[in-house]
């Protein structure tokens, strides 16, 4: 039976202790595709034990093409009429951007389907680019949106293809991932601004170490056709997930948590929670094989913060921001309307309840605090989205009782965040 909320609380507002991260959601998803592309070369070392990640290998290992027919078996698919494949990757949003592509390029009959959020996420802007280069894909309810019909027989008629650089970074992700495998490679032009930068460099750096050789000369992207070189991926822990941690010590009284093997040169970017957080007077030091999380003091030095190239930080630092009082202004939040919820107005709803507004202004956003104050209870919805549980959790060092409603949408990223919060002292009673 699921969770219907939990309740948690924390009296005593510290912890030093160790709390060991489950791979990265972005890194892992990245390597599946690079691995099922590459015929086997490719090995994967510390998988994400996200529920994303867990779908999309899941789906990926029951592919098969047989008589260009695909067959897929498994909780994950159910055979249609027509002999096309029903693909349901559920609110997995990688997965569905990802698998598109994958798709595309490797002559499969399926139909991607996913959630009713999921339904209403765009996707064509990765269709249209797929057109451009010769996939055979249609819509089999709502134009531009999930599902989509994927008809096998990919014949490249172009290399080159333009695509917008501010919508989502996982549709330019989603084309370079199979751009070694064309017969013509790939040009990839980003037109207009680039958000989320970072989760491109990764996608290069990943397939870089596969052997892929790629040039990025001011705004366009080219990768020839290439074999995958044996290889092996080793995911670094999530820095999404270590964002939660710096929240908690920002929060605390006094912290000192320890986070292994997260790397100081990373290629994920959300690792710029350790310059963003030293505005709140905590520190990162790293070690050979950690990085020590540390409160050294409240000295809150920025008060803007561009999280263009880091939207899915933006929950925990808004949050974490409103929590102190502090009426910072953020820009780059652009993305956030279309992630799993409308992560904007789900913030406005949730900081309404501790007295906080998010105010919006032409893509610009500030904090009000001015009615900051902490009732003794406080119920968050997570409207479906495992960063609003996570975001929000972090209240119960202020607050007697935080109560988080469907408790279990963590699973998506972080599957064992609440564990780990009993292991930092925090109590958690659950209701069904």
């Amino acid at each position: 039976m699921s969770l219907k909320s939990i309740i948690l609380s924390n009296k005593k507002r510290s912890f030093k202790g160790t709390i060991q991260l489950t791979g990265s959601k972005s890194e892992s998803n990245r390597a599946l595709i690079l691995q099922a592309l590459s015929g086997g070369n490719i090995e994967v070392k510390n998988l994400s034990s996200a529920a994303d990640t867990v779908t999309l290998n899941e789906i990926l290992q029951k592919l098969r093409v047989q008589n260009s027919e695909l067959r897929v078996t498994g909780e994950h698919s159910q055979l249609l009429t027509d002999n096309y494949q029903l693909v349901d990757i559920g609110p997995a949003g990688t997965a569905m951007r990802f698998l598109t592509a994958y798709a595309a390029v490797k002559d499969l009959d399926v139909t991607l389907t996913g959630s009713e959020r999921m339904k209403q996420r765009p996707i064509g802007i990765l269709v249209d680019a797929l057109h451009t280069l010769g996939a055979r894909i249609c819509y089999a309810e709502k134009e531009g949106f999930p599902p989509i019909k994927i008809e096998g027989g990919f014949e490249q008629r172009t290399k080159r293809v333009k695509i917008k650089g501010d919508v989502s970074s996982q549709y330019i992700t989603a084309l370079l991932l199979v751009g070694p495998t064309l017969p013509r490679g790939i040009e990839l032009e980003i037109v207009g601004k680039l958000t989320s930068r970072p989760y491109v460099e990764m996608t290069l750096g990943l397939m870089e170490q596969c052997g892929i050789r790629y040039e990025w000369l001011d705004n366009k992207i080219y990768i020839g056709p290439q074999e995958f070189l044996k290889s092996q991926l080793t995911v670094e822990p999530d820095w999404s997930a270590a964002s939660y941690w710096y929240s908690i010590a920002a929060l605390a009284a006094e912290a000192e948590i320890e986070l292994p093997n997260l790397r100081k040169y990373s290629l994920q970017g959300d690792s710029r929670i350790t310059e963003i957080m030293a505005n709140f007077g905590i520190s990162s030091t790293f070690t050979n094989n950690s990085v020590i999380v540390k409160k050294e003091g409240e000295t809150f030095k920025n008060k803007h913060f561009d999280l263009k190239d880091c939207p899915d930080l933006a929950q925990t630092v808004i949050v974490c921001c409103a929590a102190l009082g502090y009426e910072a202004n953020f820009t780059g939040l652009e993305t956030l309307k279309i992630k799993e919820t409308d992560r904007v107005l789900a913030l406005q709803n949730e900081l309404a309840k501790i007295g906080v507004k998010l105010i919006e202004d032409n893509f610009n956003y500030t904090l009000d605090c001015s009615g900051l104050h902490f009732p003794e209870k406080i119920t968050i919805k997570t409207y479906e989205d495992h960063r609003m549980a996570m975001a929000f959790a972090p209240l119960a060092l202020l607050i007697n009782e935080v109560e988080i409603e469907e408790p279990e949408v963590v699973a998506k990223s972080y599957p064992h965040f609440w564990d780990d919060l009993k292991k930092a002292g925090f109590e958690i009673s659950s209701t069904e």
